[in-house]
């Protein structure tokens, strides 16, 4: 009950840095990840770790302006 509740504000609170989603889903996710989290294996929960962080890298290169190479000097 306690992690719940710790989970819905830990949600809430990072869903006022995000555009998607509002206070109260986020407060709502938070409250529901609590118990997934603790029923998942260690591999999976590194699965899905390493997984969101390929995902983030691709989002940031995709979204990084394109760069221009240097010119040799002649």
């Amino acid at each position: 009950m306690i992690g719940r509740i710790i989970g819905a504000g830990v949600g809430a609170a990072l869903s006022k840095q995000t555009r998607r989603i509002g206070g109260p889903a986020g407060a709502i996710l938070g409250s529901v990840a609590v118990p997934v989290i603790a029923r998942m294996s260690i591999p999976a929960m590194l699965a899905i770790g390493a997984g969101g962080y390929m995902v983030k890298k691709v989002l940031e290169k995709r979204d990084r302006p394109p760069t221009i190479p240097p010119r040799a000097n002649a």
